[in-house]
């Protein structure tokens, strides 16, 4: 009768088989970029909605008769689709670029949503020339002062901060660069004044908004909008940036826009700001509330908490820059003072109607994370 293994065997043979799961997820990334060349040959879309629905049954029906969990499983493989289709997404962007050399000049490129977009377009093939007072970024060319240059590139992306940008885009208008000019502000009404000079002025102009963060590997699912300020060359050149990518365009109005955004990004601000105030200001330690919290609060503690790491200056321009900030702030406190009526009168009635309303709503629309069937 064999001896049993060794505690140190068996940790032995469990470093192995980590070891040897690398090698299958290398040997996977290796398939997934010959899957893209075989793709991008055919004209087939780089996500495939329903193969990938195939595979996650396949992989949890052979995990269930492996006596292992289908909902591990299915996390697993979810992640190391998301992988696959990150290194799909940045092979097609290689191939099929927009710069094919072309030159571009990004103003404020050492900030995060500079500094990504600078690595963006050098990917597509673009000569990327970053101006930013704050310093160099690693493997491009440098300038302090982006007033220094001749501004001759094809391409001049405007990311500085948005109590800047707006004095870069009139300062731009005096200049008339010949090239395609776009900013990436997360509010445009502050803007409006800028952006109309540059077209008066006879410069191509588009306005971005990447409605995703810095440190974004795969784009589906993403969305990046498109104001429509009446130059229809320049917004699909903008437009064609984009278009190796799965990111969903969305084209919009100005105002509309800002409209929009004092929900989607400063009513969610708000709410986060309010709920780590709160509890800041409880006089309740965090350990002790960590000790009692439960699954909707950690959820939203974790929220909160990539929110209070952020910047407070970009976010209080969103609140505050926004001509449309304080139609949210107030939409949040109505509800609030709203909420805390219903539960000092005791009007379960009031507060179940509240409940569902909201389920009603949010049943209208898609869940976010979710791939369709």
């Amino acid at each position: 009768m064999a001896e049993p293994a060794t505690l140190e065997q068996l940790r032995t043979r469990l470093s192995a088989i980590d070891r040897e799961l690398i090698s299958l997820i290398a040997e996977r990334q290796r398939l997934s970029r010959a899957v893209e060349q075989a793709k991008r040959a055919t004209g087939h879309a780089t996500r495939d909605y329903r193969r990938e629905r195939e595979v996650i049954l396949a992989v949890r029906q052979h995990a269930e008769a492996s006596g292992v969990s289908a909902e591990m499983a299915e996390q697993i493989l979810r992640l190391l689709i998301r992988s696959s289709l990150a290194t799909q997404e940045q092979a097609r962007v290689v191939a099929t670029g927009q710069g094919s050399g072309r030159r571009a000049l990004v103003i404020g490129g050492r900030g995060k949503m500079g500094r990504w977009f600078t690595d963006f377009l050098a990917s597509q093939g673009f000569a990327v020339e970053v101006a930013d007072p704050a310093g160099p970024v690693e493997g491009y060319a440098h300038r302090a002062d982006w007033t220094d240059s001749a501004l001759d590139h094809h391409l001049i992306v405007v990311a500085t901060p948005l109590g800047t940008t707006a004095e870069v885009l009139h300062a731009l208008a005096a200049r008339r660069p010949p090239g395609l000019v776009i900013d990436l502000a997360s509010v445009k009404t502050p803007l409006r004044a800028g952006l109309e000079a540059l077209k008066a002025a006879g410069v191509r102009v588009a306005s971005l908004h990447p409605m995703f963060g810095p440190n974004t590997d795969l784009l589906s699912g993403r969305h990046v909008i498109y104001i429509d300020l009446g130059d229809a060359r320049a917004l699909t050149e903008a437009q064609e940036l984009f278009a190796a990518t799965m990111a969903e365009r969305v084209v919009t109005g100005l105002d509309e826009h800002d409209r929009l955004i004092a929900y989607v990004l400063g009513l969610s601000h708000a709410l986060n700001i309010a709920f780590f105030t709160a509890l800041a200001e409880s006089g309740e330690a965090a350990p002790r509330l960590a000790r009692m919290s439960s699954t909707t609060f950690d959820a939203q503690l974790e929220v909160a908490s990539r929110v209070a790491e952020d910047s407070p200056a970009l976010y209080f321009e969103i609140q505050a820059l926004n001509d449309y900030g304080t139609e949210s702030l107030s939409a949040l406190l109505f509800a609030v003072e709203r909420l805390r009526a219903t539960v000092r009168s005791h009007d379960a009635a009031g507060f179940r109607q509240m409940m569902e309303r909201g389920r009603s709503y949010l049943h209208t629309r898609p869940q976010p994370g979710r791939e369709p069937a």
